[in-house]
């Protein structure tokens, strides 16, 4: 039995109604993915000037998000193993409520650690519903147009990317210009009151987002999501024996550090946008925009990852376009004035736009009844997220390096591996495909 299929519960008169139902579910939920994700861009300069932090102080929020992939991923393949897709997403979007939950006692007492717990939290959720989401928007239909699927997933993800730093900025950095420039003339009290004002702003955003996916998660659990075949099969993609143990795939291993480096240049593209730009002498207020700018990059790359995959690209073509692309980029950054230098950060995102949408399902080929344990080791690869952002921040700090060297330093050799699995890497100890 093929993997990619629905259930004979969803197939009939009423397939494609349960496939469309499945598409417009899924895309709500990584809407919520980028929504909550792409907060961490806007954070980092707040709690920087909250909690009073130095730039790696404020990139342990990535870190701390991040890494709940790192340790939560595994667990939550078990997780879905026994609750099975539809009722594991509403367990990770109750998850993720409890995380902003933790937000409002952090924002009330402006205390760093528990605003990064939150965090951590948070990402616990977010690991489960992206151990489920993905597999399932693969699983969806043919392999070979997976990465149209995710992309236009990835379009829901990126526009809600675009528009939460742009709301969260809205309420916490308002007048933050302004009120820099107040605490520098402020005794230790009244610079006190006014930081724990500032952090206050954070309560009314972040309980409405926990009653959002509290909602979100009754939704989905009472959703006419289509069920899919269960993957516990002997047989792979290529209907041949199934390998005994998920190390007889080499190219799903190389696949997770491909991962894992993509993920770190697309969260290092977005998130040190803001503090990157201040260290321009760009104000607050026009900083906290860029963020929205590589978000458009990014959505402008799945809408042609979607007009062109599969009918005039393959996804491993289109994962060697991408990365020769940030690579060149990288490689700009050594002859770009400063004050261009933003624009080609930002610009990271059209080069990692088709990355996750290529890399996922070519690193999951083949796998048949370890799909779901491949899944989940690529979604720990998104700890790349919490690791890279961190190594920027030391070396950004670095007087021999700087800020935009560090791009170079850590983004050139992270696109020359992507390349090597795009062109090479995802067909290792895989029959020759069709």
């Amino acid at each position: 039995m093929k993997q990619n299929q629905l259930s004979n519960a969803t197939i009939g008169l009423d397939g494609k109604r349960s496939y469309s139902a499945g598409i417009v579910i899924i895309g709500i939920l990584f809407f919520i993915f980028g929504f909550v994700t792409w907060l961490n861009a806007t954070l980092i300069p707040y709690l920087k000037i909250a909690c009073e932090l130095s730039d790696v102080q404020s990139y342990l929020v990535t870190f701390a998000f991040y890494i709940a992939y790192l340790f939560m991923a595994l667990p939550s393949a078990w997780v879905l193993r026994r609750t099975g897709y539809k009722n594991g997403m509403m367990l990770g979007l109750f998850v993720m409520a409890i995380g902003a939950l933790i937000f409002i006692p952090a924002a009330m007492s402006r205390t760093y650690g528990l605003f990064l717990l939150g965090l951590f939290v948070m990402g616990t959720g977010l690991s489960i519903l992206q151990t489920a989401s993905n597999p399932y928007v693969i699983e969806l239909g043919p392999p070979e147009s997976a990465a149209k699927r995710v992309s236009i997933m990835g379009i829901c993800n990126k526009f809600a990317g675009a528009i939460s730093p742009l709301i969260l900025g809205s309420v916490v950095l308002k007048d933050v210009d302004l009120l820099e420039v107040k605490l520098a003339g402020l005794d230790v009290a009244s610079k006190a009151a006014e930081l724990d004002a500032l952090a206050a702003k954070a309560i009314i955003p972040y309980a409405i987002i926990m009653g959002s996916l509290v909602l979100l998660g009754l939704f989905v659990r009472f959703s006419p999501l289509p069920v899919l075949d269960n993957q516990e099969e002997s047989v792979d993609d290529q209907g041949q024996t199934a390998r005994r143990s998920i190390f007889s795939y080499p190219h799903l291993w190389i696949g997770v550090l491909t991962l894992f480096l993509y993920v770190g240049m697309e969260v290092i593209a977005v998130d040190t946008l803001i503090n990157y730009a201040g260290s321009l002498g760009i104000s607050m207020n026009e900083a906290k925009v860029f963020p929205t700018y590589s978000m458009i990059a990014l959505i402008v790359g799945y809408i042609i990852g979607i007009a062109c995959i599969p009918r005039y690209i393959s996804q491993s073509g289109a994962l060697l376009a991408c990365a020769v692309l940030g690579a060149l980029l990288a490689l700009s950054l050594l002859l770009v004035p400063a004050s261009m230098s933003i624009w080609v950060v930002a610009l990271f995102s059209l080069a990692n736009s088709l990355m996750w949408p290529a890399i996922f399902p070519l690193a999951i080929f083949g796998l048949g009844r370890h799909t779901k344990t491949g899944s989940a080791l690529l979604i720990m690869a998104i700890a790349g997220g919490a690791t890279l952002p961190l190594l920027y921040g030391y070396l950004a700090e670095m007087s021999c390096i700087g800020r935009q060297l560090a791009y170079v330093a850590i983004g050139l050799p992270c696109y020359l591996f992507i390349l090597y699995f795009a062109a090479a890497g995802h067909k290792v100890g895989l029959p020759k495909r069709a």
